[in-house]
């Protein structure tokens, strides 16, 4: 429960922070567009969630639910933590805004592979009368996720102010990120591989 809500925390962060990653990363012509263009780029990791279940679900099947949840998990912090130390469209262009939309891409493809693998892995370990209790937890990560990264904003907005946080503030929620990657993985490296994967192994 506490690695999918750190991958569901990546996710949000981004929506949640949008409109400051609109004046920094797309084009400054037209706010509208802007606005609309960043909020394409948070859009965009949701319609590759589906893609992320095929891949990283056909990539559990063969090397296992551990291995297939640290890669996603390293995919998942890294691509937020390059957004939060990006350069702007003011110093690259429009390669900013490209690179924003590739990390979307990255994802909304690790999440889409770590939630159902989460999903999968706490199936295949607890009992058959207990699935969908203990199953519950990985989807209850999800809105816990929406808390702590709205706690995460509100509290650097109370002790930074308005103006340190549109300057450069925004950053520190996704380099925040790379701390909660390492937590993520220690726990899953603790995490003994299925007991049905390994039969099927």
């Amino acid at each position: 429960m506490i690695g999918t809500m750190i991958e569901w925390y990546d996710f949000f962060i981004y929506g949640f922070l949008a409109t400051s990653l609109a004046a920094y990363y797309f084009p400054q012509t037209d706010p509208i567009a802007q606005t609309l263009t960043a909020f394409m780029a948070f859009a965009i990791g949701l319609f590759f969630r589906p893609l992320g279940a095929l891949l990283f679900g056909a990539m559990g099947d063969r090397l296992g639910r551990k291995a297939t949840f640290m890669i996603a998990i390293f995919l998942m912090g890294s691509a937020t933590a390059l957004i939060g130390i990006l350069p702007g469209y003011a110093q690259i262009g429009v390669t900013a805004s490209v690179l924003v939309f590739l990390m979307r891409v990255i994802q909304g493809l690790s999440i889409g592979g770590a939630w159902g693998g989460a999903a999968s892995l706490v199936a295949e370990y607890v009992s058959q009368e207990k699935r969908g209790y203990y199953g519950s937890f990985t989807t209850a990560a999800a809105p816990l996720a929406v808390v702590v990264a709205n706690g995460v904003i509100l509290l650097l907005n109370f002790m930074l102010g308005k103006e340190a946080m549109a300057a450069w503030g925004w950053r520190i929620p996704f380099i925040l990120s790379l701390i909660l990657v390492f937590v993520s993985l220690y726990l899953r490296w603790k995490i003994e591989e299925s007991p049905v994967f390994s039969g099927m192994k």
